[in-house]
């Protein structure tokens, strides 16, 4: 039986191990396969353990970790899940991360479904950890200025637009408040909350107070109140600022005057799934 002289050497399967992350067998039998050639072989691997990571996308992807970026009248946000805080913690994993994030941010303005850019750059995580990896959500925005906070493990994350100028720190306060506030805004301020939930508190409130005997004209203060207690408490402007210690500094009351929130988004890894951490 003839014998073929491998078309490669040690040197060749240490770099393509070095450019994929898989182990020496895998990449010497790409190698062999291919006759030597790098590319072809870096192609043949990630098909070939692409495939075998298509049956691991039922596993639950409770971990995972956000990316935000500002830059003058743009920001972007993403949230890529993983199934272990160990692989969302990993160098490789936060660099992938930054690099969807960056990719999103060059996308026209809204929502964003991934594209064969992002998922080629999730594919590659996927095979080097041999976990589930995937693109939960992300979001493109335009126009004013904005603010970003991101906490220090990655999982949650704010930004904040507005019209007019602001102090940066001062956006930033903003945002590490929308992260932290219990209950977490609903909306900048009553226009963006649902009518329809303001009068079910309203109507609520009135029959409570009717049931209890009381005259008409204080059925109705006693229900605009409850409104009004609702508003400022799940509305970020009418908020009390998380920062302030003394607790009667209202988020608006921060605002510089003709500055204007126009909108806020808040990630918590696992939230859109339906599981946080």
């Amino acid at each position: 039986m003839e014998t073929t002289e491998a078309s490669f050497t040690a040197k060749d399967v240490m770099a393509l191990r070095a450019k994929t992350g898989l182990g020496m067998m895998d990449c010497k039998k790409a190698l062999t396969e291919k006759n030597g050639d790098m590319a072809t072989a870096e192609t043949w691997l990630r098909q070939k353990l692409k495939g075998k990571m298509e049956g691991r996308t039922d596993r639950m992807t409770g971990q995972g970790r956000i990316g935000v970026r500002i830059d003058g009248a743009a920001a972007a946000i993403v949230e890529i899940l993983t199934e272990t805080d160990f692989t969302a913690r990993n160098e490789e994993f936060v660099a992938m991360v930054e690099d969807i994030v960056g990719q999103v941010f060059n996308r026209s303005a809204g929502t964003v479904e991934p594209d064969e850019a992002i998922t080629t750059r999730i594919d590659d995580v996927r095979i080097k950890t041999g976990e589930n990896v995937n693109f939960a959500r992300g979001e493109k925005l335009e126009g004013g200025a904005f603010g970003k906070y991101l906490h220090h493990d990655g999982k949650r994350a704010a930004i904040v637009q507005i019209e007019g100028s602001a102090d940066d720190d001062l956006l930033t306060g903003i945002c590490q408040h929308i992260v932290a506030h219990v209950p977490t805004p609903v909306a900048v301020d009553e226009s963006g909350v649902d009518a329809d939930l303001l009068e079910k508190i309203r109507s609520e409130a009135k029959q409570e107070a009717t049931d209890s005997g009381k005259p008409a004209e204080i059925v109705e203060k006693i229900a605009e109140g409850k409104v009004r207690k609702y508003l400022q408490v799940n509305t970020l402007v009418n908020q009390m600022y998380v920062k302030d210690p003394s607790g009667k500094t209202t988020v608006k009351s921060l605002l510089p005057d003709g500055v204007k929130i126009t909108r806020f988004l808040r990630y918590t890894v696992g939230e859109a799934a339906g599981e946080t951490v």
